[in-house]
């Protein structure tokens, strides 16, 4: 499948466009009447039933491959969707979009770390420079001694996002080939909704939801839409066009093109709620963006993907808050 390169290219860069909304449509939400965490209920949990048509479809005659892997799954769910979504989403509470998104990206870097102190495998140099790098831009990003210091509070929550986005990528790293990724992706975020329902249920997490009109894109509306946006655009269009872009373009090079979902929340956060982070908040953001490619140049020049039987889908497929 890898004849149609320039198809896989355009796909991998409408999945990055696609998850780049999900802080521009969420945030009319937070603002609102919507606790984060519910706001991520919503999301996930429409996804996931509508995936699970194709979920179902990719699973027949193979059930027991998704009983084999019913542990990843779960973990998958926890991290890498509830954590990583409903800290995100938390930050959008207190940050820009765009800064946000930055710091759930050092999860990237998080994972570097991890595979060193945990497995013992020392990163190669261009790695430490990457890591290096973006550390510098995080810097950048908080601003410390400019005029507009960010919010430690949302600051915590965007790392606790990259923790959460670092669980994603060590999950999917290791899932087994034989699940179907839209089966991963279905059921994780099942998980990951009905963990969050529950939660909520009990008392232990702010679960609010309000029926009245937001103010999205300057203009005051239903809630239904950005609801919309963020279960179907966000999520369901989002996973779908990544998964055929990894299985054209291979898990690295697509998870290298989903870099550019930084950029996309960045442009859509300014043209839609007149977000823009400051001049040295963008520096910081360009470090960390080059950091973390670099990091993914490394992981091709040393690792070149094999080339898979046909039909055999690529991990990890998805670049953030997954």
């Amino acid at each position: 499948m890898r004849e149609w390169p320039g198809v896989g290219l355009g796909l991998a860069l409408l999945s990055a466009l696609t998850f780049a909304t999900s802080g521009t449509f969420a945030r009319p939400l937070i603002s609102g009447e919507w606790s984060a965490e519910a706001v991520v209920v919503a999301r996930v949990g429409i996804a996931a039933l509508v995936l699970a048509v194709p979920a179902l479809l990719a699973l027949r005659g193979r059930w027991h491959v998704l009983r084999r892997n019913a542990g990843t799954v779960v973990v998958f769910g926890l991290l890498g969707v509830a954590l990583a979504q409903a800290c995100f989403f938390n930050a959008v509470r207190y940050l820009p979009v765009g800064v946000a998104l930055l710091l759930e990206y050092l999860g990237i870097i998080i994972v570097v770390g991890w595979m060193w102190l945990v497995h013992g495998q020392r990163p190669r140099t261009l790695t430490v420079v990457g890591s290096v790098t973006a550390l510098c831009g995080l810097v950048f990003v908080l601003d410390l001694t400019g005029g507009s210091r960010l919010d430690p509070v949302g600051v915590l929550w965007g790392l606790g996002a990259g923790v959460g986005l670092a669980g994603y990528f060590v999950i999917a790293g290791r899932v087994d080939a034989g699940l179907p990724s839209v089966v991963m992706a279905s059921a994780g975020m099942a998980v990951g909704a009905l963990v969050l329902l529950l939660l909520g249920v009990v008392g232990l997490l702010p679960l609010r939801a309000g029926l009245a009109d937001v103010d999205f894109a300057g203009h005051r509306m239903s809630w239904l839409v950005p609801i919309a946006g963020l279960s179907l655009i966000a999520a369901v269009v989002a996973y779908l066009t990544g998964i055929a872009g990894a299985r054209l373009l291979g898990a690295r090079l697509s998870s290298f093109v989903g870099l550019t979902e930084v950029m996309f929340a960045v442009l859509i956060a300014w043209l839609v709620l007149g977000e823009l982070p400051t001049v040295v908040q963008l520096l910081g953001g360009a470090l960390i963006v080059a950091g973390v490619a670099l990091v993914r140049v490394d992981e091709l020049r040393a690792a070149p993907e094999p080339g898979q039987p046909a039909g055999t889908p690529a991990e990890p497929v998805l670049s953030s808050e997954r």
